[in-house]
């Protein structure tokens, strides 16, 4: 892999850290900001909603620029958000703080895929998408705990001020390392330069059920990993104390299923998803099947872990054979991506009065097999994703063939490892 690729994970990483933090300090922000824990809550609700309406938008924006350029951009419009929000001293601006800093999430994210699937072969793409989302995994590994401790420990202020030091770090070495490529037309497909050409693949119904199996995986995870907390310590037993080593657990089970997803995604991307789906709605239903039984809650807690959101380099890869490799295609997937927390966290919300704890992970199971039937028009078609991925590869050549030596080293360095 290209060193870009992994500057891409390290700018991820920081962003995504910033997402958790609130998530893991809502008594002392609310503390703080003398407000409720309920409202708190909101600061998180604000964030994932900029990611879905605004980061498109943002990624529109700044299509006109090179890769460069709109990364260092993108960093500048976060990096305004993060200060803003250290600086709050009231809930309005801590919350206009969060909906900047979550629509300039969204776009780095999709630039960042981008510019990583532009750099290697189209052999290697999925393997470029996992390493660049390793930050992701990371992030709820290694971001939130780191965090939540730095915040407790020195105010949750210092939390947001780590955040941004971690930022700058990976700004400066986007500057300083990064090629300076020009911009990519219409994300390889072909289809004309420009916004008119990355809006045009939209209008491919396909494009649209490819991008609902992706709301729908983290759907399903997401209604299980929003209530991990108080199934582990109501329903299975566990002490407080304890839930954050299992996070941590069911963290590093997610940087391995990504691993392993990476490396079979570009060859076997449905196969991957069909897999993955089911094994999801199994884990899922023996999770809430055992859920009182505190050894078999943490099998299936991490098996989940193995096959929810790691099914992201699959979705990805999947994303872009329909659409494009462009930066708004891959945005607007993060945001249904996004989108897919949002209705899984807010479905087991709606559950768990009616029907106890352990139903948002039942409505996980009825999402995962939704997922399925949108991958039924895919396994009817055969070797569709096979043909789309020799044409994407075509377009790729053609888009990278004119850039001379700024690409050709970044291609030529992305060899296969072991």
């Amino acid at each position: 892999m290209p060193l870009t690729v992994y500057l891409m994970a390290a700018g991820i990483f920081s962003m995504v850290t910033s997402e958790f933090l609130v998530a893991g300090l809502m008594p002392q922000i609310g503390d703080g900001l003398d407000v409720s824990v309920s409202q708190v809550g909101y600061l998180v609700t604000a964030f994932a909603a900029a990611m879905t309406v605004g980061g498109p938008f943002l990624a529109a924006g700044v299509l006109r620029l090179r890769p460069k350029q709109a990364l260092l951009l993108l960093f500048g419009i976060f990096l305004a958000g993060n200060v803003l929000a250290a600086l709050a001293s009231g809930y309005a601006v801590m919350l206009a703080a969060r909906i900047v800093s979550g629509t300039a999430s969204a776009a780095f994210l999709g630039a960042a895929i981008s510019l990583s699937v532009r750099l290697v072969e189209p052999r290697l793409a999925g393997r470029a998408v996992s390493v660049a989302l390793n930050g992701l995994m990371l992030g709820t590994l290694l971001g939130l705990p780191l965090s939540t401790f730095i915040g407790e420990r020195y105010g949750w202020r210092s939390a947001f001020w780590a955040v941004t030091v971690m930022t700058v770090l990976a700004a400066v070495a986007t500057l300083v390392w990064v090629p300076r490529l020009e911009r990519q037309e219409s994300g390889g497909s072909g289809a004309g330069g420009g916004l008119r050409g990355e809006l045009g693949v939209f209008r491919a119904p396909r494009l649209w059920l490819v991008l609902s199996t992706s709301t729908l995986v983290i759907g399903a995870t997401f209604s299980a990993f929003s209530y991990f907390n108080p199934i582990l310590t109501e329903v299975s037993g566990f002490s407080t104390g304890s839930v954050p080593l299992l996070l941590v657990a069911y963290g590093a089970a997610n940087l391995v299923g990504n691993a392993i997803v990476g490396r079979l995604a570009d060859r076997y991307t449905v196969a991957v998803l069909l897999t993955g789906l089911i094994s999801l709605g199994v884990f899922l239903a023996a999770f809430a099947l055992l859920a009182e039984v505190p050894a078999g809650a943490v099998v299936f807690m991490l098996a989940i872990g193995l096959v929810g959101v790691t099914m992201n380099p699959a979705m990805a890869t999947r994303v872009q054979r329909a659409g494009n490799t462009g930066p708004l295609v891959n945005t607007v997937h993060s945001s249904f991506i996004t989108l897919g927390i949002i209705i899984g966290s807010a479905l087991g919300g709606l559950a768990i009065p009616r029907f106890g704890l352990v139903s948002p992970v039942w409505i996980g199971v009825g999402m995962a097999a939704l997922g399925v039937l949108t991958l039924l028009p895919d396994l009817r078609g055969g070797g569709r994703d096979s043909r789309r991925a020799s044409r994407v590869a075509a377009a790729h050549s053609d888009a990278t063939g004119d850039a001379g030596t700024a690409v050709g080293p970044g291609a030529a360095a992305a060899t296969e490892v072991g």
